[in-house]
């Protein structure tokens, strides 16, 4: 025994000093450090303790890929019935994508073909006419004269376009239609940015001596179905009646997503000979008029409104009678009513979305009572409250993210459709496929909570008793 001690005091005596170099060079060594070694209990237990937590996690794993096994069994067993009750879904997020597709498409479009017009573009359009505070019927007016006092007094202009239109019957062969006539001068491919893809513009002879000559849009084209712009150049045509001459035809700027008329859907004729020969009138739909510069559009528009102003003999304290338009106000303006649209049609297409989740708690309400023995022998043979609720949430989950994935298709390939057949131009946006996709998740987790609680919540024994 002796030696036995003497053994023991050996082997415990350097431990101090390699404990004491573990802490540090001036730090004194914790207690703790020095009472516990490294093959103590506390740290044999942690190591014990490991393997069963590995185990644990395991077998976690495991329980929730059963349960998923389970709720996937059970969807395949009933097909149609899991078809039908995500077609709620499935509906609802193919009408989000599709709708958010077709105002973000008009926006696009919208906004295109007013930066197309320039950014320094005027345009000035007759306002309301006003008796009593009122506005009246009867528009005041915009005319020639107007338009000629801008052309002699005006200082920061580059060009000056007035145009006045009317729908009136165009007729080629044995075609005819309603078509929109504008009459306006030489320099209207400058203002609006137009291009011709055949022939030429009329010029100011021609203008000055009210010739029967026209250049016609792209869509014109299209309608009395031929096959090149070159076939109409120097055909005879008749407008109001009248005979005119073919001389050009533009470049198409395409169509603004279903919403307003077709922009190529016209024809252009002298605007004297509009005046004084198919319409009668001196009256100007608008005028346009192209700004020196972007930072002269201020100037410009102090311009037209002191013309105006003096040329209608407006008293001071009376308003204007006309009303100036720039492009970055028809943006802006434009921007926000089809932004204001795109949500109104994702709000009511949402609105199905709903709907569906709430056909999806029905569903899973009746598969509860349906499968209550089922329940009942799981619970009996040891299945717990937590792995039912999963089972049945997950179902419902699952149902709502196949939905959702079918759905992001249909609204994608619904959009594709409609701008390749419905002359709509559509822009699917992902961040809508993403919120309509996240949605439809969120809707499977609050509309299958209630019936996987029911679920849970059956008693074992009423369970195996239910017939």
């Amino acid at each position: 025994m002796p030696a036995l001690a003497v053994q023991v005091h050996v082997v415990a005596q350097p431990a101090v000093p390699n404990a004491e170099e573990v802490v540090g060079m001036n730090l004194p060594a914790r207690k703790a450090d020095l009472a516990i070694p490294a093959t103590g209990p506390g740290s044999v237990s942690i190591l014990n303790a490991l393997p069963d937590l590995r185990k644990r996690s395991a077998n976690e794993l495991m329980l929730v890929k059963e349960i998923v096994l389970v709720a996937l069994s059970a969807l395949r067993v009933n097909k149609m019935r899991s078809f039908l009750t995500m077609l709620g879904i499935v509906i609802g997020v193919a009408a989000v994508i599709a709708m958010v597709a077709i105002g973000k498409g008009a926006q696009k479009s919208i906004s295109d073909r007013i930066a197309g017009l320039g950014t320094t573009l005027l345009t000035v359009r007759p306002g309301a006419a006003r008796g009593f505070g009122v506005a009246t019927d009867e528009n005041a007016k915009l005319t020639v004269k107007d338009a000629e006092a801008l052309v002699k007094r005006g200082k920061n202009f580059a060009a000056i376009g007035p145009e006045m239109g009317k729908r009136l019957m165009f007729q080629f062969g044995n075609t005819n239609a309603m078509t929109q006539i504008t009459g306006a001068m030489p320099n209207y491919p400058e203002i609006r940015k137009f291009t011709l893809a055949a022939g030429r513009m009329f010029n100011d002879a021609e203008e000055a001596g009210m010739r029967r000559v026209a250049v016609v849009g792209s869509a014109v084209i299209d309608n009395l179905g031929l096959q090149t712009p070159e076939a109409l150049l120097g055909e005879n045509v008749r407008i109001g009646g009248l005979q005119f001459q073919v001389i050009g035809v533009f470049e198409s700027k395409g169509q603004t997503g279903g919403f307003r008329d077709n922009p190529d859907d016209f024809v252009l004729i002298p605007l004297s000979t509009a005046q004084f020969r198919v319409m009668g009138s001196d009256r100007l739909s608008n005028i346009g008029v192209l700004a020196i510069s972007e930072d002269k559009i201020p100037q410009a528009q102090a311009d037209i409104q002191s013309i105006l102003r003096r040329e209608h003999r407006l008293p001071t304290e009376k308003k204007d009678d006309f009303d100036i338009r720039n492009q970055a106000e028809f943006l802006t303006t434009f921007a926000e009513t089809t932004k204001t649209f795109t949500f109104l049609l994702a709000g009511i297409a949402a609105v199905s979305l709903l709907v569906g989740g709430i056909g999806i708690m029905n569903i899973m309400l009746v598969s509860v009572t349906e499968r209550t023995r089922e329940i009942g022998v799981r619970k009996a043979l040891g299945a717990t409250r937590r792995a039912i609720l999963l089972q049945f949430l997950i179902e419902a989950i699952v149902l709502c993210l196949l939905g959702g994935l079918v759905g992001v298709f249909l609204g994608g390939g619904s959009a594709a459709l409609l701008n390749k057949l419905g002359d709509f131009n559509t822009t699917v946006d992902m961040s809508a496929v993403v919120l309509a996709f996240v949605f439809s998740a969120t809707v499977g987790v609050l509309f299958g909570v209630w019936p996987a609680r029911r679920a849970a919540a059956l008693d074992p024994i009423a369970a195996l008793r239910y017939e």
